[in-house]
């Protein structure tokens, strides 16, 4: 068994055998799918890995050989982390550095947790915005809020992209050249 430790880019982008993207797992997974030829590799990391008899390149892509049949979940799940990606580490209201969220409509007063009443916002804003609407205030929101859409969300969530990525997950490539950064 390959010696599999950790590193920079510790996981793996699974595609099913029609090159479409399945979900993110970790190295020591994606190299436990070749070694039981249940997966192939289709591009490869940085490193290698080690074992008594055999070395391996680190994979970052891997196509597993049988097709998989997947029933996929028609919502993206409503997390904190899955918030703060979605609305770029950015308070909604001030566009400054978001460390909390808020609910646009209180749900004190009826509101939703859900994807479209939802934001990020920065502890003073969702302190002083308290029981109340944006429009009570004479605030306005950057953007509205909406559920995330797309392959990458349902394959990603709130993590980032590795650039070798790019070509089975169609994001634009100043997506990723952002979230690196």
């Amino acid at each position: 068994m390959p010696d599999i430790r950790p590193t920079v880019g510790s996981s793996a982008l699974v595609l099913n055998a029609t090159y479409e993207p399945l979900c993110v797992v970790s190295v020591r997974r994606a190299t436990i799918l070749l070694l039981t030829a249940k997966a192939e590799c289709v591009s490869d990391g940085d490193g290698m890995l080690h074992s008594a008899h055999q070395t391996l390149p680190v994979p970052s892509v891997v196509r597993l050989t049988r097709y998989v049949k997947v029933p996929y979940r028609t919502h993206v799940g409503l997390s904190r982390r899955a918030i703060f990606a979605r609305d770029g580490g950015r308070c909604a209201y001030c566009r400054g550095s978001a460390e909390t969220i808020d609910h646009v409509f209180p749900r004190s007063r009826g509101g939703l947790h859900a994807w479209e009443n939802v934001v990020a916002a920065c502890a003073k804003c969702n302190h002083s915005k308290g029981d109340k609407t944006p429009a009570e205030l004479g605030w306005r929101l950057h953007a509205l809020p909406a559920a995330p859409r797309g392959v990458a969300w349902r394959v990603l969530g709130h993590r980032t992209p590795d650039p070798r990525w790019m070509d089975w997950l169609d994001l634009p490539s100043s997506t990723v050249a952002a979230e690196a950064a």
